[in-house]
């Protein structure tokens, strides 16, 4: 049966909206490439665990923190004396400092090497021994404030990576999230800098030179990585074709599309998807 659309595991979380789950229990279906409505968050203390993430090969060795975001493409290809956790948190319950990190972080640096005898490792099992103890009371109270500060240890981690802790909280610095943040929702309508200034209201001339300074790339760059990354998603997930997905990224002419994928992925759709499995080293 041809592939038309990526699998999305959606409403799997309780109430609460977070859960944990030792590494150990990995449930074969996550072998099938899929997205979810969620973030996951990996916790791992030891072992190699070998993952798939938008078609790269993601490597965890030793002590690491990863996490994958909602829409990002995942499954899991082998691991190795495993020891750790998955943490599934919904969206919401993620303090918009922290999720304007791990947007900034996306599709650049999701992993992070920690020290063996990191804090994370201790709070961990207490969090899941709190959230097994249903019924207290305040408990939702103290649910919401472990999350808080789940996400904040794995935040710091990230930054450290990152190397940018001191333009965090910036006014460029936030700018330029919101324009990130507006690419992720908005880049199957608009394709153009001015468009997402517009957004902004400032200048294109000036949205670019903030971005270029923060990140280093045009902001032209961001906004064709994000329709590149879902194309590639879709040529190797699903057997739409190449005129499918175009119009499914917001383009009339498919020929246009073509011409666009080949100049900035640097070889054409159709060789993309022969050369399938690609793996890119993170």
């Amino acid at each position: 049966m041809a592939r038309t659309e990526i699998a999305l595991h959606k409403d799997e979380l309780t109430t609460i909206g977070i859960e944990i789950s030792p590494i150990d229990g990995l449930c074969d279906m996550w072998q099938t490439p899929h997205r979810d409505d969620h973030f996951m968050f990996i916790i791992q203390k030891k072992g190699n665990f070998l993952w798939e993430l938008d078609f790269r090969e993601v490597v965890l060795s030793g002590p690491s923190i990863c996490y994958i975001a909602t829409g990002q493409v995942h499954r899991y290809l082998e691991y190795k004396n495993c020891e750790g956790w998955f943490v599934f948190v919904e969206t919401a319950l993620i303090p918009k400092v922290y999720l304007e990190v791990f947007n900034a972080c996306q599709n650049s640096h999701q992993i992070a090497s920690i020290v063996e005898n990191h804090d994370i490792f201790s709070f961990i099992p207490v969090f899941k021994s709190i959230l097994e103890d249903q019924g207290k009371p305040f408990q939702n109270m103290v649910i919401s404030s472990l999350t808080d500060s789940l996400m904040g240890i794995i935040v710091k981690e990230l930054i450290q990576v990152q190397n940018s802790e001191g333009l965090i909280g910036g006014i460029k610095y936030k700018t330029v999230l919101q324009f990130k943040q507006l690419i992720q929702t908005h880049y199957k309508e608009f394709k153009q800098v001015k468009e997402y200034a517009s957004l902004l209201n400032i200048t294109p001339l000036y949205l670019n030179e903030i971005v270029k300074e923060i990140t280093g790339f045009s902001a032209s760059h961001w906004i064709h990585q994000e329709i590149i990354i879902e194309a590639q998603r879709l040529l190797y997930y699903t057997d739409l074709d190449i005129k499918q997905i175009a119009f499914q990224l917001g383009y009339e002419d498919h020929t246009y599309f073509s011409r666009f994928f080949k100049k900035n992925a640097g070889l054409t759709a159709s060789k993309f998807r022969e050369q399938k499995p690609l793996f890119v080293q993170s």
